[in-house]
């Protein structure tokens, strides 16, 4: 009698199995990635001369549309024309346009200088070319001299020289 239960079961289970098979929609090649990396390094270089080190959790290389994703923290850090350290750049997301080689950064964006300036923002955007850095974004910059807020903003990337378009705070402090 165990037995006769047992093979009707086997029966049921076998009889009982799904016949459809899922789909699968195949993705347009531009959403597919050329190449990806994960916990990796890209150097920024002009004749010879370094000019940036990213370090990124995922980096994703879209050949096509010449664009560079990245995902999972980012790091860069940023050289001056004597190729010295002027500042390290940390976010949760960025891009790079491989074309011109120019970066944005989105996401808890933080800058710190060398010089001990502090720069916190939501998006921030690098010209490769002339190594400025840009926002439109809320910015608080802190300095060993002053406090300053504002909306949107330009600056070297050792924020030595930075100008903020809208100011909506400021403290200078007296050492």
């Amino acid at each position: 009698m165990r037995r006769s239960v047992a093979l009707v079961c086997c029966l049921l289970l076998c009889s009982c199995e799904e016949k459809l098979k899922p789909s699968v929609v195949p993705l347009p090649n531009s959403e597919i990635p050329s190449q990806e990396s994960w916990n990796s390094t890209i150097t920024f270089s002009d004749s010879a001369r370094l000019k940036a080190i990213l370090w990124a959790g995922h980096i994703a290389r879209f050949s096509t549309q010449r664009m560079t994703i990245l995902s999972e923290s980012i790091r860069v850090d940023f050289y001056d024309q004597d190729q010295r350290h002027s500042s390290l750049l940390t976010a949760r997301r960025g891009r790079v346009n491989d074309a011109t080689q120019d970066f944005a950064a989105f996401g808890n964006v933080v800058v710190v200088s060398d010089s001990g300036t502090t720069l916190k923002t939501d998006s921030l955007f690098w010209n490769n070319a002339n190594r400025k850095i840009t926002t439109q974004s809320f910015v608080d910059i802190s300095s060993p001299s002053e406090h300053i807020m504002g909306q949107g903003m330009e600056s070297d990337q050792g924020l030595k020289n930075y100008k903020i378009f809208r100011v909506t705070g400021s403290a200078v402090s007296k050492e």
